[in-house]
């Protein structure tokens, strides 16, 4: 299976450029050598807006004027959105019946035709839609295009902090770490890329264990907070982390909602929970990562008001 390159990493970067913001990668002096990718701070509240535009970009006009259609949680969801209300062509997003009301009226917002089914008949649905109504799939992590998208968090790392140790990046279809470890990796290849992930959603440390993908089912992983994160992994994700990832760490649902405040409190950032597993990691499972100047990704900021209350008021 072909893996994406650093040229098409530095590819995906010029056809975002204008769209996706440049966010900025902030010191968090009060966890020590820890930088914050703020991701949070997208157009659409999360880093998914550089994988689906630049997905959405490179299919040739005539093509993309069908219309698209994807699965999300939700932030793949409003990036397709996004994407598909800047080129003026119809969107479909399938989404889980379980989904965070505030994400579903986000995805709303943007224009899109929202389909809500069981978790376990996403994937299904988006097939049918395909296939009946000629729409273009653009899965939220299957997929070179959208790899190499996200791919372009790890350029902008690197620009700003060169000498960079570990990147934390949370681990959920991969599509992120894969993007992001492909160009760590080849620009600075001593640098750690660590995966992490819920204990509740571990499914990725263990496909890496064994050599192969491992799914779990969707009543297992929905047990975790970090919504983001409940996917499993794809042949082509898989792929690429077994070839660049260095190794993956898992973190409890208690140190993620912990996380949720503190970044909050210290840092004046909104997180959702599958946004505050990368910084979970350097937090409480310090003593498993290498040591050094380390940046984690916050992934999105697409949080119910109600969680967020509760994770900045707790202890």
């Amino acid at each position: 299976m072909d893996l994406i390159s650093l040229d098409d990493v530095y590819a995906a970067s010029d056809s975002i450029a204008g769209v996706a913001v440049r966010t900025p990668l902030l010191a968090a002096p009060w966890a020590g050598d820890l930088w914050l990718k703020a991701e949070s701070l997208q157009p659409t509240g999360s880093f998914k807006i550089r994988g689906a535009y630049h997905a959405v970009a490179s299919l040739p006009a005539d093509r993309r004027a069908a219309g698209l259609v994807t699965h999300s949680s939700g932030n793949h969801g409003q990036a397709l959105a996004y994407a598909a209300r800047a080129f003026g062509v119809p969107c479909v997003v399938v989404m889980p019946e379980v989904a965070q009301p505030v994400k579903v009226a986000a995805v709303r917002a943007l224009g899109a035709q929202v389909v809500l089914v069981h978790p376990a008949k996403r994937v299904d649905t988006v097939n049918e839609l395909t296939e009946n109504r000629g729409l273009n799939h653009i899965p939220p992590f299957d997929h070179a295009h959208v790899i190499a998208g996200q791919g372009t968090v790890g350029l902008e790392i690197l620009a700003e902090l060169s000498d960079v140790d570990v990147v934390l990046v949370p681990v959920g279809g991969g599509g992120l770490a894969a993007g992001v470890a492909t160009a760590v990796k080849a620009i600075r290849p001593s640098a750690a890329v660590i995966g992490v992930e819920p204990e509740l959603a571990a499914d990725a440390q263990q496909s890496l264990r064994a050599g192969r993908v491992i799914v779990w089912p969707v009543e297992q992983t929905h047990a975790t907070i970090a919504d983001g994160l409940r996917t499993n992994l794809s042949e082509l994700t898989f792929t690429h982390l077994r070839a660049h990832l260095d190794d993956i760490v898992t973190v409890t649902e208690e140190q993620i909602t912990a996380t949720v405040g503190r970044i909050a409190r210290d840092s004046r950032l909104v997180v959702e929970p599958t946004g505050a597993v990368a910084p979970a990691a350097y937090l409480y499972r310090r003593d498993d990562l290498p040591a050094g100047r380390t940046a984690a990704v916050l992934t999105g900021g697409n949080v119910d008001p109600a969680v967020l209350a509760q994770a900045v008021s707790a202890a």
